[in-house]
């Protein structure tokens, strides 16, 4: 079973078996002392065998002002076993402002391989691909 799928069912209650994507945009993203690091704004999906590569997080600003995006590795998020739609990420609030991260309006090309690994190395992971 694929990870998108294990984490589909980890948060859904004992009445749902699955959620859709776009029932998991907006979920809270939080660390375990518990503060704020934005909410899911997105995945990406690599079509060729469907694995998700990076759900895509807000953070920071005011008011939907100043927020930066990033791509983080959907293994370094974990479901939240105290809270519905919420995930756990295991990064400082310090540590994430210096994540490799983007504009709204300026996405990176996520299918590039130097920037995956960025990614998967800043957050402690082995890039899927290698």
């Amino acid at each position: 079973m694929g990870l998108f799928l294990e984490v589909l069912m980890a948060i859904t209650t004992t009445t749902a078996t699955a959620l859709s994507a776009k029932t998991l945009m907006g979920s809270r993203v939080v660390n375990p002392k518990g503060d704020n690091l934005g909410k899911i704004e997105d995945f990406v999906l690599e079509p060729e065998d469907g694995r998700v590569s990076f759900a895509i997080l807000s953070f920071g600003g005011f008011l939907g002002m100043g927020e930066k995006l990033f791509a983080v590795p959907l293994q370094a998020m974990k479901p939240s076993t105290r809270e519905d739609r919420t995930f756990l990420l295991d990064v400082d609030k310090e540590k994430l402002k210096n994540a490799p991260g983007f504009e709204k309006d300026r996405w990176p090309d996520l299918s590039d391989r130097t920037f995956g690994t960025t990614v998967y190395t800043f957050y402690g992971y082995r890039p899927y691909w290698r």
